[in-house]
């Protein structure tokens, strides 16, 4: 609070004592008091005035500079009513009262709706891992039936068994930090567990896949950064083109590492290039091939927000698509 503020505020009132003051002087004038008291007096009630006001300015900021340094030092910032100083005066310690019970009944509604999440994340990962038991289950049928049919079925339940991961991440986007573990971890195993969780898929869709130069380490949580190539590999298939080919390329940044996933599939218009991170865009392409869920790419950049990963996608219709990965380099790092 600067000192105009503070005057500006109280323009009003200082107008008023202003007005009865002259009024004051008119009075005592007209009753014969000698000028020289009268300037006396003056002297007197504007020392006095100057005072209390310069004495409320610099009480009034100090204790915002007080509130300000404990809002500051929260994590939680809904806590600030419970954490701050009440106030002396008889009308501000009401008001503070007031505002104490509202922050309780927020705090209150923060810690419903976070019981709540929790409950909803810990059942979609029950239910995530309960499901994958029948489809372990219905993978062993496959292998008693003719061929072609089995390649059917495999195909589907690869796709329920991609939406499940996909169900299970978008849970535990919600709250990364109970999940992930960034630590030092090799990128040919990280690809390599991608190619193989979506082998059935590559090899159905006619898919040659091209890895080169992937024999480096980087700082992320394997898990999740299997799962975001994963989506990058179900994306490919979808969208593939005449004799598809992904090709799979890191090299050193600097201290970072960029992983490059290149696909000569049928590209993306340039006017949705834009949007695809978008929760729930499908776009053309998705929209004429059917089974995309606008899902995949919006957990990646979010999932790659939080292991500090540096997404970005270019592509030309008609001719593929390109999505670059930057790994930071370990000393960038804030979650390690």
């Amino acid at each position: 609070m600067t000192l105009g503020e503070f005057l500006s505020e109280r323009l009003g009132r200082i107008l008023l004592q202003l007005t009865c003051a002259a009024a004051a002087a008119l009075f005592l004038t007209a009753t014969g008091t000698q000028p020289g008291v009268l300037v006396i007096l003056f002297l007197a009630l504007t020392l006095v005035f100057t005072a209390v006001q310069l004495s409320d300015f610099f009480r009034q900021r100090a204790c915002i500079q007080e509130l300000e340094a404990v809002l500051t030092g929260l994590d939680q910032k809904y806590l600030f009513a419970e954490c701050a100083p009440p106030p002396k005066g008889l009308y501000e310690r009401r008001l503070f009262d007031l505002t104490r019970r509202a922050g309780r009944a927020m705090v209150g509604a923060v810690s419903d709706a976070q019981a709540a999440q929790r409950e909803y994340r810990e059942y979609v990962e029950r239910w995530v891992h309960e499901v994958k038991t029948p489809i372990t289950a219905a993978r062993l049928i496959c292998r008693t039936i003719e061929p072609d049919t089995r390649r059917k079925l495999e195909r589907e339940l690869a796709q329920v068994e991609a939406h499940a991961e996909r169900a299970l991440f978008y849970a535990r986007a919600e709250s990364p930090e109970q999940d992930c573990v960034i630590r030092q971890a090799n990128l040919e195993s990280i690809v390599t567990q991608a190619i193989n969780g979506h082998r059935t898929l590559l090899i159905q869709s006619g898919i040659r896949v091209e890895p080169e130069g992937l024999d480096c380490s980087v700082y992320t949580d394997e898990k999740w950064a299997v799962f975001i190539l994963g989506q990058l590999l179900q994306n490919a298939a979808r969208y593939r083109g005449e004799e598809p080919v992904i090709q799979i390329t890191a090299k050193p940044l600097g201290k970072q590492i960029q992983l490059t996933v290149r696909d000569n599939g049928i590209g993306i218009p340039s006017h949705e290039l834009p949007r695809v991170f978008d929760r729930g865009f499908t776009g053309s392409n998705g929209r004429a091939r059917g089974g995309s869920t606008g899902m995949g790419l919006y957990l990646c950049k979010k999932l790659s927000g939080f292991l500090e990963l540096d997404l970005q996608i270019t592509s030309e219709e008609g001719a593929g698509t390109c999505v670059t990965l930057t790994f930071p380099a370990r000393e960038n790092l804030t979650k390690l």
